[in-house]
């Protein structure tokens, strides 16, 4: 079954592109730690698969005194808290870009379902509906190419369970590239708003 393969070409695409993504993490932890202060990662409670909790790791984008578990399209003012270099990796998705370490430690995959806040419970009920909380969690996933941000709670759900019944190679194949042209473009990105 293609999802126990999955572990290995995640391992495996990253150590033949760990030439690209090392020596860019090394650069932007430099700008991140000289351009603000605070630490140059931010960790985050969030649901894995099976709904089991781990800490998942990004690049500071917010100042260090901006609220820690309220995604960014709930916050009043989102802007006034992102710092310069973080509206750069935020647009570009860049921000994510440690979460190679989660996909290392097997707690991410490449694609899947974004793994959730640790009390975003709306998001892991719908998901339930749809078959969508038993595979693993992913760095992008079929919402994230249908919206991102921009989608509802719902429809975020119902991609995702599209995916856990359609999940195969070419699918994934098919999300990381329109996931590239995504990260290119900054399409998708809310940073703040109604939702």
């Amino acid at each position: 079954m293609y999802i126990h393969v999955k572990r290995v070409m995640d391992v495996v695409l990253l150590a033949l592109s760990a030439p690209l993504w090392i020596p860019l993490m090394i650069v932007l932890a430099v700008l991140v730690k000289l351009t603000s202060r605070g630490d140059v990662f931010f960790t985050q409670k969030r649901y894995g698969r099976g709904r089991v909790f781990f800490r998942i790791y990004k690049f500071r984008s917010m100042y260090a005194d901006a609220p820690r578990d309220v995604p960014t399209h709930l916050l009043k003012d989102a802007q006034s808290h992102i710092t310069p270099v973080g509206r750069f990796l935020r647009k570009t998705s860049l921000d994510e870009l440690p979460q190679v370490i989660n996909i290392l430690k097997g707690e991410l995959t490449l694609v899947g379902p974004r793994p959730a806040l640790w009390n975003q419970d709306d998001l892991i009920a719908a998901r339930e509906k749809y078959g969508a909380n038993d595979i693993p969690v992913g760095l992008t996933g079929l919402a994230q190419v249908h919206g991102r941000d921009e989608l509802p709670i719902e429809t975020k759900a119902a991609y995702d369970g599209e995916y856990a019944s359609k999940i195969s190679f070419f699918l994934d194949v098919k999300i990381l590239f329109l996931t590239a042209v995504q990260a290119i473009t900054g399409s998708g990105v809310s940073e703040g708003g109604p939702k």
